[in-house]
């Protein structure tokens, strides 16, 4: 028979049974109704909701305890064998429609066995930073975990980054898997090659069907091809997107290539390659421009962990994906993004170098691009009353225009939506942040967070229907 809780049934080795916080006052600031909401979680009356997403109650016939994952993972390119779930748990697992398997995940639930020196809790603003980049990410057409629930919980914390103290709030996250590379890395670490051949098998099963069961040494590398192809097609994702995840940490990064746990991230406001999300990234390690290369050195690393099952060789194979999957993805992102019908691979990169070499010497405002130009040529005239007009008429940006105008439109009944009547698209800079969190924090004024949201919402339904 099935388990519902298959991360359980791995046992004991892997988490541990964990007490969430008991929080003095619960109020809901986020419900995301659309995930998952031919569940359990569809009919929960407002009560049951902060009862089991506030109080982490079990949802009926699952997991009897929140579970603390245990993993290591490089920081910063050094490694750390003193991390794991440190302010959050898995709570619950949960299966689809069409039984794709779900976790549930906290941040700042409370502390466990990992959080060091940490409080475990999370401020309120960094939830509704969560919540907003979760929204913005998925409306841009990124595999992204998903916000499911926000709930602010009256205690006053103390942060260096923020003005203390700061409201406290505990988030839920839905995603395929919280199984980071940071796990195999840890089981490298013990040298424990049975619980290694257990994972492997754990993954496969759930997320990778399509490969057949075989003994570790063989399946250990199919695996990471395609482990390796899911993580290329992310950071692709984030690059057409134009987004900078901040924290690429071995310990961020999951098998599905899901974006998720990316604290200080921006979103472009111009193309800057040497861009950085976090201000503690002193050396840029993971500016924009690098995003790809920090990929492939992460993708190494759980390379290096399957090697205590598998040869090095075979494993060096799988990661010789990533170039092709990487730039195809970032086509076909890039060419969504544009809403244009790609041709050949070739012919289509020599675009993007163009496009973006172009948007970098312009400085033109990166979402404004996109959203002028979506639909290519359909779109010149409207491109050409935009704010941004003044630089389509520079003579640099005539190769760029001919490309434009030589690709097919795709899905061109969008550009009847309303989003595209307007002047200037969605954005989500950072001063757009600042500004919504001031009216929260100075006056309890969720206003403008309700209608950022609306506003990403439009977005979401005008490219993706």
């Amino acid at each position: 028979m099935k388990s519902n809780t298959p991360f359980t049934a791995l046992g004991n080795d892997f988490a541990d049974a964990v007490e969430p916080a008991n929080f003095p006052k619960l109020v809901l600031r986020y419900r995301n109704n659309r995930v998952l909401n031919n569940t359990i979680l569809h009919s929960l009356s407002p009560e049951n909701w902060l009862n089991h997403f506030g109080r982490f109650a079990p949802l009926p016939e699952n997991q009897p305890k929140p579970l603390a994952i245990r993993y290591h993972g490089h920081q910063f390119r050094s490694y750390n064998p003193q991390i794991g779930d440190g302010r959050g748990f898995l709570y619950a697992q949960l299966h689809d429609e069409h039984d794709q398997l779900y976790d549930l995940g906290t941040k700042g639930s409370g502390q466990t066995p990992y959080s060091r020196s940490g409080d475990g809790r999370l401020t309120l603003k960094g939830g509704v930073r969560e919540v907003l980049a979760t929204e913005m990410l998925e409306a841009s057409h990124v595999p992204t975990s998903k916000t499911l629930s926000l709930i602010e919980t009256g205690e006053e914390l103390y942060r260096s980054d923020e003005p203390s103290p700061a409201r406290s709030s505990v988030l839920v996250r839905v995603q395929k898997t919280h199984v980071r590379f940071g796990i195999f890395q840890r089981l490298a670490f013990y040298k424990d090659a049975a619980n290694m051949e257990t994972l492997l098998d754990y993954c496969r099963t759930h997320f990778f069907a399509e490969i057949d069961t075989a003994p570790a040494a063989e399946l250990a590398p199919l695996l990471l091809t395609e482990i390796t192809k899911r993580t290329a097609n992310m950071v692709a994702s984030w690059m057409a997107a134009g987004f900078v995840h901040g924290v690429m940490n071995t310990d961020n990064m999951v098998v599905t290539g899901e974006t998720f746990d990316f604290g200080p991230y921006r979103f472009l406001p111009v193309s800057d390659p040497k861009f950085t999300a976090a201000y503690f990234d002193e050396w840029g390690l993971y500016a924009f421009g690098r995003q790809p290369q920090a990929a492939i050195w992460n993708l190494q690393q759980l390379a290096g962990a399957l090697t205590l099952v598998a040869e090095a060789e075979d494993l060096s194979e799988s990661l010789g994906a990533f170039e092709l999957a990487y730039q195809t993805a970032l086509r076909d992102h890039t060419f969504f993004q544009l809403g244009l019908l790609p041709e050949h691979l070739e012919t289509d990169l020599n675009f993007l170098t163009e496009l973006f070499g172009w948007m970098t010497e312009s400085q033109v405002p990166w979402h404004q691009f996109f959203f002028d130009w979506f639909c290519g040529e359909k779109s010149e005239t409207r491109a050409n009353n935009s704010p941004s007009a003044e630089l389509y008429t520079r003579e640099d940006f005539g190769t760029v225009r001919e490309y434009l105008r030589h690709y097919k439109a795709d899905r061109p009944e969008r550009l009847a939506h309303p989003y595209f009547q307007r002047p200037s698209p969605e954005t989500l800079l950072i001063d757009e942040i600042e500004t919504l969190w001031s009216a929260i924090a100075d006056n309890d004024d969720w206003s403008l967070f309700e209608t950022k949201l609306n506003g990403i919402a439009e977005k979401r339904k005008a490219l993706l229907g």
